[in-house]
């Protein structure tokens, strides 16, 4: 019997250390689940930070890109009235060289005329010998070279 008793004892030991270890590895996962938890917990303030940082950056980006829009459209806008001054002008001065484009071949064809009029009714070869130099409109004024309308 009294192998019976020191076996059952011996097994009370045996069974409270291992009620010991257990309690000793849930203390320790209950630990480990604590750390875990506190490490998600600051993984997830970390995140949080970093995208109202983010949200910050776009935040600053957008009022960025409304200035600069801003800025562009009172560009195109100056531009765009200076296109239609420049246009206006550039109409303005393509009719002025039409019209002078014209005055031009009119006086050429009257100066081709008053050559041509000089050269066939020249007193030299008519015959006329007079004093003064002939001329077609009356005047006393000598013609000693085709007219140059460029000076």
């Amino acid at each position: 019997m009294s192998s019976g008793t020191s076996f059952g004892s011996s097994l009370g030991t045996r069974s409270s250390r291992s009620e010991e270890d257990d309690m000793d590895l849930q203390a320790q996962m209950e630990k480990r689940r604590k750390r875990r938890k506190e490490s998600n917990r600051e993984s997830a303030r970390r995140s949080r930070v970093r995208k109202q940082q983010h949200l910050d950056d776009l935040s600053s980006q957008v009022d960025q890109l409304k200035n600069q829009k801003q800025q562009l459209g009172m560009a195109l806008g100056v531009t765009t009235q200076n296109l239609v001054a420049v246009q206006t002008q550039n109409s303005v001065m393509q009719i002025q060289k039409l019209e002078l484009e014209s005055r031009l071949c009119a006086l050429r064809e009257i100066t081709c005329c008053m050559n041509s009029i000089r050269n066939t009714t020249n007193p030299a070869t008519m015959g006329i010998t007079t004093g003064s130099g002939y001329d077609i409109f009356g005047t006393s004024s000598t013609w000693s070279q085709p007219l140059d309308l460029y000076q």
